[in-house]
């Protein structure tokens, strides 16, 4: 029994230096993603679309609650001199206007979250492409895209901000 158990020990010891020998080949990268969505050209070109795109309904937007607070303003401003039925009709009148605001935000902000998300999406695919093709020919093994913590040795995401400017 114990020769069985040094025999264990003994072959359990001579793999380590072969296991170690293969995680010292190993290549290991990593990218941060968020870098890449908020550096990257094509990124930052996707954002500037979306800006001029949006931009419109985004000035429309504020002149509408602009609109809101000032008669608001003057609803409370004006409420002690005002007959019952007008203070009424005025608080009907802001309720009305409000709700049709709060609507119109609430669509403004699924549409611009839907464009943002296929732009992404879109930089994404080029950002994979880009982090594939230096993993083939950097020879990488692993390349990572989260992580708790990583070494700035391994860290590839400045070349895959690179090859994205470099349109590949």
């Amino acid at each position: 029994m114990l020769k069985k158990l040094a025999y264990l020990i003994f072959a359990g010891l001579s793999t380590m230096p072969i296991l170690h020998a293969a995680a010292a080949d190993t290549k290991i990268g990593f990218v941060n993603t968020e870098k890449v969505f908020r550096d990257a050209a094509p990124a930052v070109r996707a954002q500037k679309k979306i800006e001029k795109e949006f931009e419109k309904r985004d000035q429309e937007m504020q002149r509408s609650a602009k609109q809101l607070q000032a008669m608001q303003e003057a609803l409370e401003k004006n409420a002690v001199t005002m007959s019952e039925s007008e203070k009424r009709n005025k608080e009907r009148e802001f309720g009305e206007l409000n709700r049709d605001f709060q609507r119109k935000q609430r669509e403004f902000r699924e549409d611009l979250n839907q464009r943002r998300n296929e732009e992404l999406a879109a930089v994404l695919e080029r950002a994979n492409k880009a982090i594939k093709a230096i993993a083939e020919t950097e020879k990488y093994d692993v390349i990572l895209q989260e992580a708790v913590y990583v070494t700035p040795r391994i860290d590839i995401t400045d070349k895959v901000i690179k090859a994205l400017a470099d349109g590949k």
